[in-house]
């Protein structure tokens, strides 16, 4: 009985065998990225700043770690804006082109244009590399897809405590900026300008404030955007239980007959969006010619640009302060 033939396997066909199992192995490991110190960061997400480099700001959707002493600063938001040219600090790029009274400067070619308040231009801000994005009231929407590109911050709008908002911006701003100082002087000022205004407007009579734009009226009461005439500067209220929501409470010339104001504030919207106003139109009507604030000429046409475009910001709502004030002043001449 023959015996089977039983040669041995050849020794480099073995080593040829584990070789190509190691290198499978191998490439597998790589391929799965189970060393998470190679894996790279998500494309869209902005780079983390260490602690040791920045410093951590509570703003009005969140804390951001903000870089020590950022300057290429790209601003979404007017009143930001307004804040940061009153602390005398320089900024990149900015939204828009069109820009009101004291931010005009801003329209200079030197400012990056980075998209309009509504709608970032994501191209150019990648472009810009900037290490601080503000937003703030029409751009606050846009937070979350700008603070993947860099550490950003949102400004709160002012409501029932209007002036506070204004100087917690304020106070928020200096401090990532290192204006302090500048910040304290520019608060006491604003604060102290309003105790004096709300002494006269105390015992002058009774205010009732409206935005009139295409043909209709709104009227505003305290808590709405413009509530800081009632609040904060004193003007008692001519119609109580107005609504506080942003477009305020659509009324028509028989409610300001019967509330009859002693003071009509009015803000021309249209005229504030660079079209043709039309308010004086609107409310130049018999209703409106009864009340004691028609007849005492003491109907106010506020400012639309400070007043409805930047009305949070330190310098806006110190223009608006000084408006009102001198129409005091005029009718107790």
């Amino acid at each position: 009985m023959s015996t089977p033939d039983r040669r041995p396997f050849p020794l480099f066909a073995i080593l040829g065998v584990v070789a190509v199992v190691a290198a499978v192995a191998i490439a597998v490991k790589l391929q799965s990225g189970s060393s998470s110190e190679s894996a790279p960061a998500p494309a869209a997400q902005a780079p983390a700043v260490p602690e040791a480099q920045g410093r951590t700001f509570k703003h009005g959707q969140g804390t951001t770690v903000v870089p020590l002493n950022p300057q290429r600063v790209v601003v979404f938001d007017l009143v930001a804006l307004d804040i940061l040219q009153a602390l005398e600090v320089n900024v990149l790029g900015v939204a828009g082109d069109q820009f009101p009274h004291h931010l005009a400067p801003f329209a200079d070619a030197k400012y990056l244009r980075m998209g309009t308040l509504f709608e970032p231009d994501y191209e150019a801000i990648h472009a810009a590399k900037p290490d601080l994005i503000i937003t703030g009231g029409r751009s606050s929407a846009k937070y979350a897809s700008l603070s993947k590109i860099a550490p950003t911050v949102d400004l709160p709008m002012g409501g029932v405590n209007y002036i506070d908002t204004v100087v917690a911006n304020t106070e928020l701003l200096a401090s990532i900026f290192g204006k302090e100082e500048k910040a304290r002087a520019l608060v006491a000022q604003l604060r102290e300008s309003i105790a004096k205004l709300k002494e006269t407007t105390a015992g002058r009579g009774k205010g009732l404030v409206v935005l009139v734009t295409g043909g209709r009226i709104s009227a505003y009461g305290p808590g709405s955007r413009f509530g800081v005439i009632h609040g904060d500067f004193g003007v008692p209220v001519a119609a109580e239980g107005l609504s506080a929501s942003l477009h305020g409470e659509v009324i028509g010339s028989e409610f300001i007959r019967e509330k009859n104001p002693d003071w009509l504030f009015v803000i021309d919207r249209d005229a504030g969006m660079g079209q043709q106003g039309g308010a004086q139109k609107v409310l130049d009507n018999e209703l409106v010619q009864q009340t004691t604030a028609w007849k005492s000429g003491q109907v106010v046409y506020l400012d639309p640009l400070t007043t409805y475009l930047i009305g949070g910001g330190i310098q806006a709502v110190n223009a608006l302060r000084s408006q009102i004030a001198d129409a005091y002043a005029a009718r107790a001449q």
